[in-house]
């Protein structure tokens, strides 16, 4: 399956899923597959590209943002649906937490790649300096959920933003707060 046939059938499954399709319309929305579910030759992204892209652990995901009102504007949230399987499970039916914190890393670091194509950040690797998370309630696997994060600052090298997973009623089940700095030089 190629990288576009993948993101059409992700889209394809978050559009047959009622209460996702609310967020997947509008003319200034923008849908694809993240940057890290596409397999790359120097293996870097293998974690969500290969490892966690599967029918037992991550089945769909697809990030979801609105355009600018000018290209000259940064983009400062997202939001990003994922499908989970029961091979992330710790319990039964409940996302092990190291999973819950991975999948909080990844979506508040999803901005960095496409402001960096904006031309809003420098074209270097950013790394997670912490990740403080704070889990509220269970997450569900074999369900749907609703990761999203805000850019809450970019000074410098850092990136600060904040992330929370919703279930599908939007109650709020993990939260975190991200620092991602960018390397003086290419790993």
């Amino acid at each position: 399956m190629t990288d576009t046939q993948v993101a059409s059938s992700d889209y394809e499954h978050f559009s047959s899923i009622p209460w996702c399709a609310r967020h997947l319309h509008g003319s200034k929305i923008i849908t694809g597959s993240p940057a890290s579910r596409l397999p790359k030759p120097n293996g870097e992204d293998s974690l969500y590209a290969e490892t966690l892209k599967s029918q037992a652990t991550i089945l769909a995901m697809l990030e979801v943002y609105e355009e600018p009102h000018s290209p000259t504007e940064r983009v400062d949230s997202i939001k990003t649906f994922l499908t989970l399987g029961s091979g992330l499970n710790g319990h039964p039916d409940v996302c092990h937490g190291g999973i819950v914190m991975t999948i909080l890393d990844e979506v508040t670091a999803l901005l960095i790649p496409i402001n960096q194509q904006r031309g809003f950040m420098p074209e270097m690797p950013y790394m997670t300096a912490y990740l403080n998370t704070t889990f509220l309630r269970p997450v569900p696997t074999c369900a749907t959920i609703l990761a999203q994060a805000r850019t809450l600052k970019v000074e410098g090298r850092k990136y600060l933003a904040e992330g929370w997973i919703e279930d599908a009623d939007g109650v709020v089940l993990a939260r975190a707060e991200a620092l991602f700095v960018h390397l003086k030089s290419a790993l």
